[in-house]
């Protein structure tokens, strides 16, 4: 059963692993033995339907709807700004209201639990937060309107559910499928005798660990058997040496088994409990942990699992059943001889795990570090336990695991048994370092895997614990020397507590705050705009906060996307086949298995393609059947119809592809190289050029030389690729329903292959779940896919990518590699620069010249440099191609040149800041390419950002933190922006609109502009009722469609409400020119009135609209033009927080100053700026695409491929809209803002830098360094270089000269 076979469409299928929280439902179950009743969130994707018997169901529809009542949750999400694509937000909804069930006034803390498991590219710091937190200052929007809370209005459980469970015996469930059986029993006995009969079955509870293995992995298991329902595997006992928990126990019971626990008992015995607790408050999003069980994460003895370290380590025990016998083991046992262990036969269950408590003198901590810090898989962590002789610091007992190092947890046993008697000092903590790295082998890895910072992470881990024993043992030693009469007590002269404890300092200050780990806090936030004229009529709705015109229907579940468009009769769905090679011939394609499955259809090749396969929109073509080689992993050889889904993915696996392999294959970082050495290269090649660089080069004071590699980025639209195309059965007829930023390319492209007329190809667009530029010419060729197949079959074709191969398959992000010459003075004044760019554009051309020539025409950010030169080219290689993205080509231009402005802050000895302000644009100037511009608002914007943010104070207190904390630091950066707006030529920005004005005085407007988040439905709305003067609530949107307004450009480059703006205004004027001898007649006459009677007249009350586009030009042969119509100007102040032992870092501040020009609708202009500006900390920071040296794509979904979280939110976050700004160029002074506020990502990428420069200088490390982007954790450990990273770099032969501590 899937919610599209019941017509709850409502919970979204973002990525099928349970990583995004799109499909979130709440289960609600009933104990009939406690009367009470379980309400907890959890993860549609993976809940397997036999799972649910006897629970009660509900997804967003049974929350609240328009057609019944909006409840309050779904109220303040939609009000309060919090929804832009709106794909996402039906399971924000539901995380939400399932907390509000079960705790009707949540902390923050819980709040943040709740949505630790959400993930969205759009903007997670407004959708959630802000409706949800009471200390959001917000002004966006007024909280006296909006419904209280009335837990009593809520559903109740079905009472024939209560009835049945209480009434009903408990009895064996048998569900048979078509390829498998699920078997769920009642008892411990029965579930013995199923598993000595089917040993090999697994045993599946909350299918977070199965379920993704038979879903991407392709395991297939014929049995199932589920054990959840077994009191034995549920049991919770408190016994005199610990904790006794069930093996189908949830984690998120776990937790709050221990929570009580750690309250109940002394704090002596909670140690173990307090280690785990911090494990799992990480662990997984909270619908993971609701449903995942304690067993299972043990069992699988994944590496990347965060309990077993610490478990191991705490001595934990094993209950284990099997047929005839019981017996106990220590969990450590499992993991005693790697990854063959046998410990545990394939015919015995574990039962229940036994936790026990922490004895005197015996300390327990774990440890993670991961690419987010919530709900990220780890990339290493530990578990620590040791035990000293009764009153000394002699090592009795000690016990270190680590997981994520190999293929499980691994056990430091030889380490240990050497550290067995000797003192927790600073010698013991050397030579421990030294064991651990000649112990832990981690094999070298071709996908990349973190190699040398693991083994900084395990070196790390065991300081951080030598640390916190250190600590802890001064504060047991302070209480017992003023608690108890030294001379009334007999202790040896070894006695830590014969020791005045003044004379023993343990742990200095400055490293104390290590021992803390970085906590997710509700972010503050505020708005600034400036508010509407007070002359300004109230019913004229242009600037002001006006809520999303889908906003309800998003938070209701109610908005439609493609796939939930209802099924068409006799419809078939599509699986695409793509290549497993990155070069090859293609010598055979077998499907005749494929073809022999289930409900299999059809097979579509290159030779099903009526017309055109390849369309060459330059000399290279994008293809859309690889007809005879292939260029890449992931290009499309052939495509599977079938009567599900299911079907046709089953059969799209068995199709069999024989290669050839040919040279080269390209696919390396360093392009550059590669693409010269073979030549390849899209052309043509890029160049400007202003000044006589050469020789500003021989008069300047110094020349630093370097580079920089930026890394490429995941679109990671919430809605992925999807197509439904419908043959209308005459003329050659279909309708293509799809996810686009461009019907018009859609159209052309699907006419072209299917060779028919573009007027007999419609395309729908009602609203896309997202889109970053990624859904342009890739969706032309899948909708092109889709339509040959429905051509082919007469038939209606669904096509809808999962996640995995929607990254694999449609690219993402240019990766860069920057390198620049600059020559400058000694006093800061940059007089050359020289720059070149290389591109690499994947296997085809896609927008790569494009994103080539704006990389170029932006790349002086807010500089005047006189003498300047850049150079950009695009390489061919063999990735898929990459494609537009959400600031094209600027972003990373833009970062090349940040860097080198900082390099020159390095060189002079002066501040990055003094630079900018030395070589800002400060007066009316022309740009490198000749094209004038007056950067009064620039400065405007630096200088407010620098006052908003009390920089200098700010930097003051920085510095002071970093003296006194050592292996902590503090970093604070402030950048401008100068982001130019414009297309290049007139024909790109040209639009139209349709206006029709019904007898009812209703009005039904379309345009050509794409919904996919920016508000732009609701701005036009708001632009027709300034023109009409008729309130927003007469005025509606259906659908974006090629029938209607034909030869729309695309919605890009922030251009849609600028020039959609202008066709809606001029429609508009074009019907209220037509009214107004009529209005002039009757002038206290309604609107009604004006309409009937102007149709009693005949008087057309239908106009189109239309903007022919911004007069732009750009000449490159001659390097000028005007190829923007104006700028946008910005700047923001960043504060971030870094542990040097980790490389981990928290976002404390982000002040942000935008000129935006007269805002449309502030709410939604400011909610793009945010978003954008945390898309670009994703970029700078966190988002790493990993290919494999075959070219495949390693991070293909959000288990492996981490964008920003809750906790990467500022914990402070403002942002101001420059007054009394005005822009002649665009719809009512305004400015196109979607794109501009993602490069002020970078200032947190610059605060970072500042933090480790201050590491640096602390420690003596004055020789340049360089950072890449995006600057993980994993980069700032390893510039913060200490002698942990020279033990690694020498193989722990090294002693840790520098680390010194106050030893006991």
């Amino acid at each position: 059963m899937t919610a599209f076979s019941v017509r709850l469409t409502g919970t979204k299928y973002g990525c099928g692993g349970g990583g995004c929280g799109a499909c979130t439902v709440m289960i609600s179950t009933y104990e009939p033995t406690s009367k009470k009743i379980r309400h907890y969130s959890a993860n549609a994707c993976l809940l397997p339907i036999c799972s649910l018997y006897g629970a009660a169901v509900t997804t967003v529809e049974g929350v609240g709807s328009t057609k019944t009542r909006i409840h309050p949750v779904q109220e303040r999400l939609a009000k309060c700004h919090g929804s832009q694509c709106g794909f996402c937000s039906p399971g924000m909804v539901m995380s939400i209201y399932t907390l509000l069930r079960n705790n009707p006034e949540p902390t923050s803390e819980q709040m943040i639990a709740a949505l630790a498991g959400k993930y969205c590219h759009f903007l997670i710091c407004r959708c959630v937060l802000k409706p949800f937190s009471s200390g959001t200052l917000c002004i966006l929007f007024s909280t006296d309107e909006f419904q209280p809370l009335d837990p009593t209005q809520e559903l109740i459980f079905p009472p024939e559910l209560m009835r049945m469970a209480e009434n009903q015996p408990k009895r064996t469930l048998v569900f048979c499928g078509e390829r498998m059986t699920w078997i769920s029993p009642v008892s411990l006995d029965e579930l013995l005798d199923l598993k000595a009969a089917h040993p090999k079955a697994p045993l599946v509870v909350g299918n977070t660990s199965v379920g993704p293995e038979m879903k991407f992995r392709g395991v297939f298991h014929p049995i199932v058997i589920a054990p959840a329902r077994i009191l034995d595997l549920n049991v919770v006992t408190h016994m005199d040496d610990g904790l006794t928990l069930g093996a189908a126990c949830s984690l998120s019971l776990v937790k709050d088994i221990l929570t009580n626990a750690i309250s109940e008992f002394p704090e002596e015995k909670t140690k173990v409990f307090c280690a785990v607790l911090q494990q799992l408050r990480t662990l997984g999003g909270e619908q993971i942990r609701n449903v995942a069980s304690l067993g299972g994460n043990i069992i699988s003895r994944k590496s990347t699992s965060d309990l077993n370290p610490v478990l191991a380590a705490s001595n934990c025990v094993l209950n284990l059943a099997s047929k005839g016998r019981k017996r106990q083991i220590p969990l450590s046992d499992i993991f005693a001889d790697g990854v063959g262990n046998n410990t545990i036969t394939s015919e015995e269950i574990l039962v229940s795990v036994h936790i026990p408590h922490s004895r005197k003198g015996e300390y327990v901590s774990a440890f993670r570090q991961a690419p987010r810090r919530e709900n990220a898989l780890p990339i290493t962590n530990a578990g620590m336990r040791v035990l000293f002789e009764d009153g000394t610091d002699i090592i009795k007992d000690l016990s270190i695991f680590y997981g994520g190092a190999i293929s499980t947890t691994i056990c430091a046993k030889q380490t240990c048994w050497t550290l067995i008697g000797r003192h927790w000092n600073e010698q013991m903590l050397d030579e421990a370092c030294r064991l651990l790295l000649q112990e832990i082998a981690l094999p070298g890895s071709a996908s990349g895997e973190k190699v040398d910072y693991k083994k900084t992470l395990i070196v790390s881990f065991f300081y951080r614990f030598f640390l916190e024993v250190l600590h802890l043992f001064l504060m047991i030693l302070v209480v017992s020397f003023f608690n108890w009469n030294i001379q009334n007590l007999s202790f040896s002269n070894n006695s830590l507590l014969f020791q005045d404890p003044c004379h023993y300092p343990g742990v200095p200050m400055e490293y104390r705050s290590v021992l803390q780990d970085f906590q997710t806090k509700m972010p503050q936030s505020i708005q600034i705009y400036q508010d509407i004229d007070p002359s300004q009529s109230p019913q004229d709705p242009v600037g002001r906060p006006i809520m999303h015109q889908s906003g309800i229907m998003h938070a209701t579940g109610e908005a439609v996307y493609v796939d939930d468009l209802p099924s068409v009769d006799g419809e078939l769905f599509l699986a695409v086949v793509t290549s497993s090679r990155a070069h090859a011939k293609i010598v055979s394609i077998d499907t005749s298995e494929a073809l022999q499955g289930p409900g299999v259809f059809d097979i579509i090749t290159a030779h099903d393609v009526p017309a055109t396969n390849e369309f060459y929109y330059s000399d290279d073509p994008e293809i859309i059947f690889a007809r005879n080689k292939v260029i890449c992993v992931g290009q499309i050889v052939c495509a599977v119809v079938a009567d599900s889904d299911v079907h046709a993915k089953q059969a799209a696996a068995k199709v069999k592809i024989e290669y050839e392999v040919l040279e080269p294959v390209i696919l390396t970082i360093e392009v550059q190289i590669e693409a010269i050495k073979h030549n390849s290269f899209f052309e043509p090649k890029r160049k400007l050029e202003q000044g006589n660089v050469d020789q500003a080069f021989e008069t300047v004071d110094n020349i630093i030389e370097g580079e920089i590699h930026i890394g490429g980025q995941e679109h990671f639209y919430m809605e992925t690729q999807s197509v439904l195309a419908v043959p209308k059965g005459e003329d050659k007829e279909m309708d293509v329903y799809v996810s686009t930023q461009h019907p018009a390319i859609i159209q052309e492209m699907v006419a072209a292959s299917l060779g028919v007329p573009a007027n007999r190809i419609m395309c729908h667009v009602k609203r896309v779940g997202g889109a970053f530029g990624g859904k342009l010419l890739k969706t032309g060729l899948l909708a092109s896919v889709a339509a040959v197949a429905a051509n082919k079959t007469s038939r209606a074709v669904r096509l809808i990518l999962s996640r995995g191969d929607d990254m694999l398959i449609t690219g993402g992000r240019h990766p860069f590699i920057g390198k620049y010459k600059v020559g400058f003075m000694n006093d800061g004044r940059i007089r050359a620069v020289d720059t070149k760019y290389y591109i690499n554009a994947g296997c085809t051309p896609d927008e790569s010249i494009l994103v080539a020539e704006v990389s170029l025409l932006k790349m002086d950010n807010a500089y005047k440099i006189p003498n300047l030169r850049c150079w950009a080219c695009a390489c061919k290689t063999n990735l898929p191609s990459n494609a537009a993205f959400r600031g094209f080509g600027f972003p990373q231009s833009a970062l090349v040149t940040e860097t080198w402005i900082t390099g020159v802050a390095d060189k002079t000895g002066l501040s990055p800041e003094k630079i900018r302000e030395i070589n800002m644009y400060k007066e009316n100037a022309q740009t490198h390419f000749k094209q004038k511009l007056d950067p009064q608002n620039l400065i405007r914007c630096w200088n407010e950002c620098m006052e908003k943010s009390a920089y200098y104070s700010r930097k003051t207190a920085v510095i002071e933190f970093n003296k006194q904390n050592y292996w902590k630091k503090k970093g604070i950066a402030i950048v401008p922006m100068k982001f130019p707006f414009g297309l290049g030529t007139r024909y790109l920005s040209q639009a139209a609109a349709l206006v029709h004005i019904y007898t009812d005085g209703s009005v039904l407007l379309t345009h050509g502009g794409i919904e996919m988040g920016q508000g732009i439905h609701t701005k036009m709305i708001q632009v027709a009722s300034r023109e009409l003067n008729i309130p927003m609530s007469r005025i509606h949107f259906c659908e974006t469609s090629t029938r209607t307004v034909p030869n729309a450009c695309a919605s890009v480059g922030s251009a849609g409400t600028d020039v959609n703006g202008m066709a809606v205004k001029d429609a508009c004027q074009t019907l209220l020119k037509r009214l107004q001898p009529i209005i002039n007649k009757n002038p206290k006459g309604t609107w009604n009135d004006w309409i009937k009677e102007a149709f009693e007249q005949s008087v057309s009350l239908s106009a189109t609209g239309y903007f022919r586009g911004y007069d732009e030009n750009m000449d490159w042969e001659k390097g000028e033009g005007q190829p923007f119509t104006y700028f946008l100007y910005g700047a923001a102040c960043s504060e971030v927080e870094i542990n040097c032992l980790t490389g981990d870092h928290k976002n404390l501040r982000t002040d942000i100053v935008m000129d935006i020009g007269c805002s449309i609708n502030p709410a939604v202009d400011i909610g793009q700026i945010e978003g954008a500006f945390v898309q670009g900390i994703g970029l700078y920071t966190m988002e790493e695409l990993k290919y494999s040296p075959e070219g495949v794509l390693c991070t293909r979904g959000p288990d492996q491929y981490k964008i920003p979280a809750v906790c990467d939110i500022p914990e402070q976050f403002s942002v101001s809209l420059l007054s009394s700004s005005q822009n002649p160029y665009a719809i009512y002074a305004s400015k196109g803002i979607g794109e501009a506020g993602l490069f002020l990502g970078c200032s947190v990428f610059f605060a970072l830098r500042d933090a480790v420069t201050s590491v640096r200088n602390e420690r003596g490390l004055k020789n340049t360094f360089s950072l890449n982007s995006p600057l993980t954790a994993e980069q700032i450990r390893a510039s913060c270089a200490d002698d942990f990273t020279e033990m690694v770099i020498g193989i722990g032969e090294r002693c840790l000269k520098h680390i010194k501590v106050n030893i006991l």
